[in-house]
C-alpha cells in the first residue's frame, strides 16, 4: 500500500503540479484547500505525511502545525511564500520537519518527501526492537521508544527535542558547534539558518526545568552532567 500525502493548499495550479508529481512517484495524494478540511481528514483518514501551504483562508497552516504536534509526529513539510527567516524558524519551532519557499521545483519536493519518509521508516522500525535506555541525572529516555522521562514524568517532545536530546545525552559533556548540530538533527542537506538550533535548545530548557544544557559561547552547546 503506498503512502498517503495530504496536500493542504489553496492554489489549485500548485495543488495539480504537486499532485503529478507526487503520484508519479507512486504515492497516494489527499488534495485540501483548507486546514479546517484537513483536520476533518486527520479524524477520519489520517495520511501519513502532510504537505502544508502557510497562507490558508480560516485556520493558518501555523495553526494547523501546532494542532497536530499536540496528538502526533506524523511528517509534516511546510511549504510557503514567506521567505524570512523568522517565518522559517516559527515553522520549524511549533513541529514542522521541513521548510521549502515557494517558488520551489517539484523535484526538490520529491527529494524531501523520500528523505522523511525514510528517516520515519528507520524510526518505526527501531520502535519495534526491545527497549534500551538512557539514564543521565533526573533524566530517562527510552531509546526505541522514543520516549523520555523527566523526573519520573513522561514529557512530550516534538522529533528533533528527542533526537537533540538524545544526542546531547548520547556525547555528555562534548561540546557541539551550530553546524554539527545542525547536520546531525536537520540532516547534511539542510539549508536553513542556525537559528533553528537555538530555538530547538530554548524548547528544551523550558520544557524540562534546570536541565543543564551549557552555551558555548561563539560556538555552540553542551550538556553537563551533574556528576562532573
Amino acid at each position: 500500500m503506498s503512502n498517503q500525502i495530504g496536500v493542504v493548499e489553496d492554489d489549485t495550479n500548485i495543488q495539480q503540479i504537486v499532485s503529478a508529481y507526487l503520484k508519479k512517484e507512486g504515492f497516494s495524494v489527499m488534495l485540501l484547500d483548507s486546514a479546517e478540511e484537513a483536520w476533518k481528514l486527520w479524524e477520519t483518514q489520517p495520511p501519513d505525511m502532510w504537505i502544508l501551504d502557510i497562507m490558508l483562508p480560516g485556520m493558518d497552516g501555523y495553526e494547523f502545525c501546532k494542532k497536530i504536534r499536540n496528538e502526533s509526529d506524523v511528517p509534516i513539510i511546510i511549504i510557503s511564500a514567506k521567505d524570512e527567516e523568522i517565518d522559517k524558524i516559527l515553522g520549524l519551532e511549533l513541529g514542522g520537519d521541513d521548510y521549502l519557499t515557494k517558488p520551489f521545483s517539484p523535484r526538490e519536493l520529491i527529494a524531501r518527501v523520500k528523505r522523511l519518509f525514510k528517516r520515519t521508516h528507520i524510526s518505526s522500525e527501531a520502535s519495534e526492537q526491545p527497549s534500551n535506555k538512557l539514564k543521565l541525572n533526573n533524566l530517562l529516555i527510552y531509546i526505541n521508544e522514543r520516549r523520555v522521562f523527566w523526573n519520573g514524568i513522561e514529557q512530550e517532545v516534538t522529533t528533533k527535542e528527542f533526537d537533540l536530546l538524545l544526542l546531547f545525552v548520547e556525547n555528555c559533556n562534548h561540546a557541539f558547534s551550530r553546524e554539527e548540530l545542525l547536520t546531525k538533527v536537520w540532516g547534511d542537506d539542510y539549508f536553513g539558518s542556525d537559528r533553528a538550533v537555538d530555538d530547538l535548545v530554548k524548547r528544551l530548557r523550558k520544557k524540562f526545568n534546570d536541565i543543564n544544557i551549557e552555551t558555548v559561547w561563539g560556538f555552540g552547546y553542551r550538556l553537563r552532567s551533574d556528576e562532573e
